[in-house]
């Protein structure tokens, strides 16, 4: 890469870096981010990707970040990202092509999922919340504020209240799927110990590669004790993040 080039990226990256009240950084992140991934250069490319994450989550960035990444041979980082991009947005086909090709290469299996866990993936996973909070208070309200307001109740407002109740009742199982998703974790190293007790001296019973989903059943300390298609068994809190993005 030229050396003018790639000056001239690290200097952007410093000067964005340190303008972070700046409207527009998380925009010129993004570019500078793109800029360095399209010169090869992907570990800058992902620094300027995560700056630009930590002023907005956004799917097309997690799916950028995603392929840089995997340029740099972090399959778990990837694969994490990319469910990620998924999570904030389930029409993002590019990200879910991705996903699927990273797990087919690193021979992971897909996150198992239970039937209102898939049902949250429908739609993006801040709909769902808003749907069931707002139709939940929509059909308390009608009920309840004709005759706090000493007001007659006309037959539009029951007919409505149970509209809002049944939205409510429908989005409930995919809220709840959001919740449970929450606990669905992915492997960053290469051989994380399953281990029998949350322990250094513990035997482990299996290695887990990069990209394998794993769900947490509770935690102690700096441990969780998670299932795989592996089994049950506890693995240290470093070595897995969660897809719920922060």
């Amino acid at each position: 890469m030229n050396f003018k080039i790639k000056k001239y990226l690290a200097l952007m990256l410093a000067l964005v870096a340190g303008a972070p009240d700046c409207p527009a950084s998380g925009e010129v992140r993004f570019h500078a981010g793109v800029a360095a991934y399209e010169a090869g250069q992907y570990e800058l490319a992902v620094q300027a990707f995560r700056g630009s994450l930590s002023e907005k989550m956004a799917s097309g960035t997690l799916l950028n970040l995603g392929l840089a990444e995997w340029r740099r041979g972090r399959v778990g980082e990837a694969i994490l990202v990319w469910e990620q991009a998924t999570w904030l947005d389930p029409f993002n086909r590019d990200a879910r092509n991705n996903l699927l090709y990273a797990q087919e290469t690193a021979q992971v299996n897909p996150v198992e999922l239970m039937w209102w866990e898939r049902a949250s993936t429908w739609l993006p996973a801040n709909f769902w919340t808003w749907t069931a909070g707002g139709s939940l208070w929509l059909a308390v309200a009608l009920v309840t504020l004709p005759g706090f307001l000493r007001m007659r109740k006309a037959g539009w407002h029951q007919t409505l209240a149970a509209l809002a109740f049944g939205i409510f009742l429908l989005s409930l199982a995919p809220s709840v799927g959001i919740v449970t998703r929450s606990k669905i974790g992915i492997v960053m190293e290469k051989n994380t110990s399953l281990r029998l007790t949350p322990t250094q001296s513990a035997e482990a019973v299996a290695a887990l590669p990069p990209g394998e989903p794993v769900r947490e059943l509770r935690k102690r300390g700096d441990y969780f004790f998670v299932h795989t298609q592996n089994g049950n068994g506890w693995v240290e809190r470093r070595q897995i993040r969660f897809l719920c993005p922060e």
